[in-house]
């Protein structure tokens, strides 16, 4: 489904907080089919964003590096 979200995963480093928010609006983009949403659902939007880029902060966080 969202072929063009990039892996963010390196060994060396974590990603930045652009890299986070950028790949979460991505996603939250592709899964509600709207690019700008209307000012009804710009705030579901938005937080959608922000909560989709604080749960991938904490996966990165949890994730055990070899």
């Amino acid at each position: 489904m969202c072929r063009n979200i990039r892996n963010l995963r390196t060994a060396d480093s974590s990603p930045s907080t652009d890299e986070l928010e950028a790949a979460a609006l991505q996603f939250v983009r592709k899964v509600s089919g709207y690019r700008q949403p209307s000012a009804a659902n710009r705030e579901a939007f938005d937080r959608a964003v922000v909560e989709i880029a604080g749960c991938t902060r904490t996966l990165f966080d949890r994730l055990a590096i070899r």
